[in-house]
């Protein structure tokens, strides 16, 4: 078998989608996405398929190491994250080929279902505890939320209290039998870390994610020292060279991106070395069906996988992030509703009791519908994440 070519879409909200072709008829899909240089990533592919028309699709490693490793500059996010949906689609055709979903070709199931959790959003805490409560009604066992908005560097007691009463108000919503988890998408200062999470520990939360950015990544020793609550982080991490920091630092859970952090082959690796440091892996994927069905797989092999992040079926909420296995339905970046238009059959992203059960079908275990696909790349997108501002005009992180 060999690869003949590819195609790109540009398909809303944001995402890209990428299918790779071979001489076969069987073809495989990936998504090769930064949210907001979607076009930039897709150039990158396009190069990196001068090295991979001709060649065969089965040497999935070999052509990771060449897209990885045989240039003079490596890494990256464009970098990875081009790489990430091409061997996601490698990934695909191989599972199609040999007729059995990617987690066998990984050494098979470990789980026979996926845990989900959903996002909750809400403007004040009794809105947020209105939410909770509806996710749960709907079946499921673990929510999340981002507790704030927009912060200054060290905010004041009131902005405090603020986080601190949202998360209580979704505590008191859900009870103690069901988990919340906390995104501060990067936020907080080490200092605001410090003061705050030490707040929130009597609510419990399965952990924090993000709480400082990743360029400070060397600095979270200190903000795990400083609190008994788990600490999350990794969905701006993109190998698994990244990661060895926060590893040794002492993170409970590893996020790695499967369309950023070099897909299914990085992915599997960064969590192999999660585990020897007894470490969680929650992959994050605020992305569309093609990430979600990779993150999936990965889930079903993975024995150190601990929940996924979807919002499926579950309603639309304006808010800002989202984790357990991560999926982005409703998280405040726009209508991200049309995730299950691009299916033929949407029945393999169905849960059931706050999980998805393991998915069967070959390869990654979907059907996209194609003409869909055609119809929004037709429309196209240049999706671009807000800028938000401190009060004295300055640059603040969203």
């Amino acid at each position: 078998m060999k690869i003949t070519g590819y195609e790109l879409f540009l398909v809303e909200p944001r995402w890209l989608f990428l299918r790779i072709d071979t001489d076969e008829g069987i073809s495989g899909w990936g998504e090769p996405i930064v949210e907001g240089k979607a076009h930039t990533v897709a150039r990158c592919v396009e190069e990196m398929f001068d090295h991979l028309v001709g060649q065969d699709p089965a040497r999935i490693e070999e052509h990771w190491q060449m897209l990885a490793k045989g240039g003079f500059y490596r890494g990256g996010v464009v970098l990875n994250s081009a790489l990430a949906g091409i061997d996601q689609a490698l990934w695909d055709i191989a599972g199609k080929t040999h007729g059995v979903p990617v987690h066998q070709l990984l050494g098979g199931h470990v789980r026979d279902r996926v845990r989900i959790y959903g996002w909750v959003g809400g403007e004040n805490p009794q809105k947020l505890g209105e939410s909770a409560a509806e996710q749960v009604a709907k079946g499921l066992t673990a929510v999340k939320l981002n507790p704030c908005g927009q912060l200054e560097p060290l905010d004041t007691p009131a902005a405090i209290h603020a986080i601190v009463d949202g998360v209580t108000a979704v505590r008191e919503a859900i009870g103690p039998e069901c988990d919340l988890a906390l995104d501060f998408h990067g936020r907080f200062s080490g200092a605001m870390s410090r003061r705050v999470l030490p707040l929130l520990e009597p609510l419990l939360p399965m952990f924090v994610e993000e709480p400082v950015l990743p360029e400070f990544s060397q600095d979270l020793g200190a903000v795990v020292r400083s609190t008994s609550i788990p600490i999350a982080t990794g969905e701006r991490l993109y190998s698994r060279w990244d990661f060895r920091s926060v590893l040794s630092d002492g993170i409970a859970v590893a996020q790695p991106d499967i369309s950023h952090a070099g897909g299914i082959s990085e992915t599997r690796r960064i969590a192999a070395m999660a585990e020897t440091y007894d470490v969680l892996v929650a992959p994050h994927c605020p992305l569309g069906p093609i990430a979600l069905a990779a993150s999936l797989q990965l889930d079903f092999a993975i024995p150190n996988f601990l929940i996924q992040e979807q919002a499926l079926g579950i309603g639309d909420f304006a808010i800002p992030n989202f984790l357990i296995q991560e999926q982005a339905l409703g998280i405040g970046y726009g209508d991200s509703s049309g995730l299950l238009d691009y299916l033929v059959d949407t029945e393999p992203f169905t849960f059931r009791d706050g999980y998805i059960d393991r998915l069967t079908e070959p390869g990654l275990g979907i059907t996209i519908d194609e003409d869909a696909v055609r119809a929004a790349a037709e429309r196209g997108h240049r999706w671009r994440n807000p800028v938000w501002r401190n009060t004295d005009g300055s640059l603040a992180a969203w």
